[in-house]
């Protein structure tokens, strides 16, 4: 069934530029593509981490740099409009300010904002997962959990090697480091977003009673972090559903070609975008290398420039800028690869598995709907029970083929939905790309004129 969202604009419109003492989301659909501010360090803060409360946490908070405030738009009929307008990350949790608008009879409030933490939008995921109402739908993937924890033993380490370095070099490496931090944390956020609106726009999800109780209850959900026997447990499920994956494959038999079909490219395009994954993963670290290779002949010119005297110092000082200003741009090339392609395949990877799952769940309606044909075989043989026989294969018929017709108007929409998704992200990469490589070109250019001057 079509959930009218378009990921595409989830995964990576641009965000607005901040120069106040907090980060800014105005709204999580966009920061993917945001060039990371980096404020300066707060007092309470490991070193780096940018602008805090007070408490060593780093804060996002809606745009304020406007002269005047945004008007909302005006919400329609049944509306139901969800957006994350807050962030706060603290040491070992992400608070995340969920703002929901909405016309929807049965909330009691038409505007209002809930504090939630990653463990509740995994609750939500399960509830809605486990939902046997929904078996022909596909679920919307649980974001991933936020993960800082090597940005900030990149950070940490950078505190202890202050007194190794130079103000210039430490500053540097700061802020470089900063950015690194703050692109996570607001693709973190960008995630989250992404899975609220997904459920938010779909006619089924968006009147889910747990959603509403997510979007409205003020207090905590009670959603504790899973332990390792939990995290365990989670893996032996896992496990479980891959082997009942395999079971169903091989002894049930889909009569229908769309689903054999869907079910046979769905496997096939999941290895393809793992792949394709690992492989942007690691062009992406290549271009940081070369930025990284930059970077030191940068440094080692800065250093050599200190030993020379007149139009040599001015020609290696240049040359030293030249450098550390390509490794920039090779930094931020890999940047937008990694936002624009490597974000798009990761998400499709997930999404994938969901219609995958739904497929596997149709497979199991469909082995309980012939296993109550055989069992009314049975039953009308030694003429016992036919009537319970008979309304029991009766249920599981009407079931499977209102699972199949559903299933099919989903998997069409995902069809659609990954199609137009990947067409936005690659034509946007395309144009960055370019952009890229012709900013690289003219700088060079005007640099190699102003060395000739110089020598």
């Amino acid at each position: 069934m079509q959930d009218g969202t378009d990921d595409s604009n989830l995964l990576g419109s641009p965000a607005p530029a901040n120069n106040g003492a907090t980060l800014e989301i105005a709204s999580p659909t966009s920061p993917l593509s945001a060039a990371p501010t980096t404020p300066g360090l707060g007092s309470g803060a490991a070193p780096g981490l940018g602008a805090t409360n007070g408490s060593g946490s780093v804060a996002t908070s809606p745009d304020s740099s406007s002269s005047a405030p945004a008007t909302p738009a005006i919400l329609g009929e049944n509306a139901l409009h969800v957006e994350i307008s807050d962030a706060l990350s603290e040491k070992e949790k992400v608070k995340f300010t969920v703002h929901t608008r909405t016309t929807l009879p049965g909330f009691a409030k038409k505007d209002n904002n809930v504090v939630r933490q990653h463990e509740e939008f995994v609750w939500l995921h399960d509830r809605i997962e486990e939902n046997e109402e929904y078996a022909g739908y596909i679920i919307p993937p649980c974001p991933p959990r936020p993960d800082f924890d090597a940005s900030r033993e990149k950070l940490q380490r950078l505190g202890e090697g202050e007194g190794n370095m130079t103000k210039e070099e430490f500053k540097k490496m700061k802020s470089e480091l900063e950015a690194e931090y703050l692109a996570t944390f607001k693709k973190t956020v960008a995630m989250h977003e992404v899975f609220l609106r997904r459920l938010a726009s779909h006619p089924v999800f968006r009147i889910d009673q747990h959603l509403k109780v997510f979007l409205e209850y003020d207090q905590d959900l009670c959603a504790k972090p899973r332990k390792k026997m939990a995290i365990f447990g989670g893996f032996v499920k896992s496990l479980g559903k891959t082997t009942d994956e395999i079971l169903l494959s091989a002894t049930v038999r889909d009569v229908n070609d769309f689903f054999e079909n869907e079910l046979q490219f769905l496997t096939e395009y999941h290895g393809h975008l793992r792949e394709a994954a690992s492989r942007t993963e690691k062009m992406t670290q290549r271009h940081k290398d070369v930025g990284d290779s930059h970077q030191k002949i940068s440094n080692a010119l800065t250093q050599l420039s200190t030993t020379e005297k007149g139009n040599a110092e001015t020609f290696v000082a240049k040359t030293a800028e030249v450098f550390e200003r390509i490794k920039n741009l090779e930094t931020r090339v890999a940047s937008d690869q990694d936002l624009k392609l490597g974000d798009t395949l990761r998400y499709y990877q997930r999404d994938s598995d969901a219609a995958k799952a739904l497929l596997i769940r149709r497979l199991r309606c469909l082995a309980a709907y012939e296993t109550a044909n055989r069992n009314l075989e049975k039953a009308r043989s030694k003429n016992k029970d036919v009537h319970a026989a008979e309304a029991a294969q009766a249920e599981a018929c009407e079931k499977f083929e209102s699972m199949s017709a559903c299933g099919k108007e989903e998997l069409i929409s995902f069809r659609n939905r990954r199609v137009a998704a990947f067409k936005k992200s690659l034509v946007e990469l395309s144009e960055l790309e370019i952009k890229h490589a012709k900013t690289q070109y003219e700088y060079l250019r005007q640099s190699l004129l102003a060395l000739k001057e110089i020598a």
